[in-house]
């Protein structure tokens, strides 16, 4: 009775998350060569992809010395499109050949895919964006699933967990450190004055920053005694402050090293990887991913 239970509650389960989700035939295809390595279309699709990603980026730093600009212009132009095109229709059959394109999308892979179309579009407003096309290079991160190097994936997956788990501490120490160097900077303003180069707040607190992180240009410096010693007490304040983000990463590293494996495999509805070994369903989108 038990076993028939749980066969029921288990189709039950595969209605509720899979009901209306099913990919025509065609586009299961493109999400397995898209999105797969394990077929031989697959892998050719992805050492394509790589090797047109290298080139436009090689294209477009090329593209940035003025001497080459000025002899290959006109080459450079059909380039650069025709990379921009042959991404784009890249883009859109990612989007076609997963069930809910939009959780692709906002993926980080999605965001970088669009990324690295969007410039050459927006030239025609802005011409100096295209040179920002080189985020391209950001799509090799692929290299690693393609060529079966899962425990470099794995690494870089716990490295992301570790790093979205400490962003909220993170973002509290952050703040804590901006008020700390408004607060000095308002401070050395009053101490030093216009004389000594710090003309305004703001000039102030770029100077509180660049010294909390022990950076320390030398464009702007105290001249008054009580500005030097405040700013030794702020400069020994930095070397404490800096280990302070390090140890809040480093303990979530800790705790996901101890998690348990995670797989490669890519949810067909959205186009994720980085999921538990024994997880059933994707951890991104609720995509029931095998069946019990």
């Amino acid at each position: 009775m038990s076993s028939k239970k749980t066969q029921n509650m288990n189709r039950v389960k595969v209605s509720k998350y899979n009901e209306g989700d099913t990919l025509a035939s065609w586009r299961e295809s493109l999400n397995t060569i898209i999105f797969g390595s394990e077929t031989k279309l697959g892998k050719s699709f992805d050492i394509l992809l790589i090797i047109s990603i290298i080139c436009s980026v090689i294209a477009v730093m090329l593209g940035s010395v003025i001497k080459i600009q000025i002899q290959y212009s006109e080459l450079l132009f059909y380039i650069e499109w025709f990379f921009t095109l042959l991404f784009t229709l890249e883009y859109g059959l990612r989007l076609i050949s997963v069930r809910r394109p939009f959780l692709y999308a906002r993926s980080f892979f999605g965001i970088v895919d669009f990324l690295s179309i969007i410039p050459t579009y927006l030239s025609f407003l802005i011409p100096s964006i295209k040179y920002m096309l080189v985020i391209r290079i950001l799509r090799l991160l692929r290299v690693f699933r393609i060529l079966k190097l899962s425990a470099y994936m794995d690494e870089a997956q716990v490295l992301m967990n570790a790093l979205s788990k400490s962003w909220r501490k993170i973002l509290v120490f952050l703040y804590t450190i901006l008020t700390l160097v408004v607060v000095f900077g308002s401070l050395m303003y009053v101490i030093e004055g216009s004389e000594a180069g710090f003309t305004s707040i703001p000039k102030s607190v770029y100077w509180a920053i660049v010294t909390l992180t022990t950076v320390g240009y030398g464009d702007i410096a105290p001249q008054t005694p009580a500005g030097q010693i405040m700013a030794s007490f702020i400069m020994i304040m930095g070397y404490g402050i800096i280990a302070v983000p390090t140890g809040i990463y480093s303990a979530e590293l800790i705790k996901s090293y101890k998690s348990d494996a995670i797989t490669n495999y890519a949810c067909p509805d959205c186009g994720e990887t980085g999921h538990d070994f024994d997880a059933v369903h994707c951890k991104y989108c609720g995509y029931l991913l095998y069946e019990k």
